[in-house]
């Protein structure tokens, strides 16, 4: 092979398209773009969503539900992760450095999925009524 003979593959390379340059091209007087309208207009675009003057899709079905910015800070962990875990004292540092819960969180809250039988004590961590009834049958404490 020498560098002289790479070429593209065949098809990957094609002319650019070129409007406007008479009959004979196929794409003279109009250009493509059609018979008078605001598309054929130079600068007759406009934004997504735009339907003319009618009122738009989006502005004319109710606005519905609410996502809280919150919601990123807040994480769950279940009692098998506490099960697996292994430690005695559960806190929010300890769960970020073993990584169950993401670095960003701020509430971390234990919910009943799984079940435990190790003693484990919650410090500033929540838990649901179920986790809270789990934990405490198995000898734990939430604090």
């Amino acid at each position: 092979m020498k560098l002289n003979a790479i070429k593209p593959a065949a098809g990957a390379k094609h002319a650019k398209r070129r409007v406007g340059r008479g009959i004979g091209s196929g794409l003279g007087k109009t250009a493509g773009r059609g018979h008078k309208g605001q598309k054929s207009r130079a600068g007759g675009f406009h934004k997504v969503g735009f339907e003319g003057g009618q009122m738009p899709l989006q502005r004319r079905l109710p606005k519905r539900g609410f996502k809280s910015v919150l919601l990123k800070f807040n994480a769950e962990v279940n009692l098998n992760d506490l099960e697996r875990l292994g430690a005695d004292e559960v806190d929010l540092p300890l769960l970020k450095k073993v990584g169950l819960v993401p670095e960003i969180a701020r509430v971390v809250k234990v919910i009943r999925t799984g079940d435990i039988k190790r003693r484990v004590t919650l410090k500033g961590v929540g838990a649901t009524a179920g986790a809270k009834a789990a934990i405490e049958a198995a000898g734990g404490s939430v604090g």
